[in-house]
């Protein structure tokens, strides 16, 4: 899963670093890694628990959720990619043994968070359908994301069966972008995204958060007001050294050297 995340304001870029975890854990859930050389900007958040199949925890929440708080501040991060350190999986979804033995106040907290969590990473609605199966109701967002990209007659049939899909299947919906033939690596869909990421990096990144933001903003509105946000942003953009340089390198023939000012 690829996604581009906003950035907010500047700050010292990251190095590799793990975020704090518990005991049982052995290790940090989640761990940040910035890259360098050609794939510098490019961010991985490496999701790392084996035990559970990277199942939504409230360590790997926490975890989660104070990385992304440090990536927001980090103007150097151009991409962030989602990574899965456990062989065969990406993320199992709600950690339901650990959802058991929560009081009904607990989860009701839980699932707060774990929904602004998905919103802050605009996370495919796939992750919360497998609860249905478990006498759950998606709490992280699915019954409103899912409509979104299929419809509402489509929606309900995958949330009241809890249908799981395959790669294939999910692509063929349009829920996912991409699928690839598994490698003997076991990273062929890591590779594919990466690859992606690489086509984002030399992009403006101003232009490109200014973009995500007309999008995701203009979704949740009438077709009117998504032209005024559009409007906003790019109006946002014009006074950027970035436009200045891609008009520049456009006029002499070049390939631009964008800043991200």
């Amino acid at each position: 899963m690829l996604r581009a995340l906003r950035l907010l304001r500047p700050g010292a870029p990251l190095g590799v670093r793990g975020c704090p975890s518990d005991a049982r854990a052995g290790g940090h859930e989640i761990q940040v890694r910035a890259l360098d050389g050609p794939d510098q900007g490019l961010t991985e958040i490496l999701m790392n628990r084996p035990h559970a199949r990277n199942a939504l925890g409230n360590v790997f929440v926490s975890e989660l959720l104070e990385a992304l708080a440090r990536l927001r501040e980090d103007q150097q991060v151009r991409v962030l990619l989602f990574r899965s350190g456990v062989k065969g999986v990406f993320c199992a979804g709600a950690d339901l043994k650990e959802r058991e033995q929560m009081s009904a106040a607990e989860v009701g907290v839980f699932v707060q968070r774990l929904r602004g969590l998905m919103n802050d990473i605009a996370s495919s609605a796939i992750m919360g359908l497998i609860e249905t199966t478990r006498g759950l109701l998606p709490g992280a967002g699915g019954t409103q994301r899912l409509p979104r990209c299929l419809g509402v007659a489509l929606a309900k049939e995958l949330i009241f069966t809890g249908r799981r899909l395959s790669g294939v299947q999910a692509h063929a919906l349009g829920l996912v972008n991409h699928t690839v033939d598994q490698n003997e690596q076991g990273n062929a869909a890591y590779l594919r995204a990466r690859t992606l990421a690489q086509e984002i990096l030399p992009q403006a990144p101003i232009a490109v958060r200014l973009g995500k933001v007309a999008i995701d903003r203009g979704m949740e509105v009438d077709i009117a007001s998504g032209m005024a946000i559009e409007g906003m942003c790019y109006a946002q953009n014009i006074p950027t050294q970035d436009r200045l340089e891609g008009m520049a390198a456009f006029r002499e023939k070049r390939p631009p050297k964008f800043v991200g000012k």
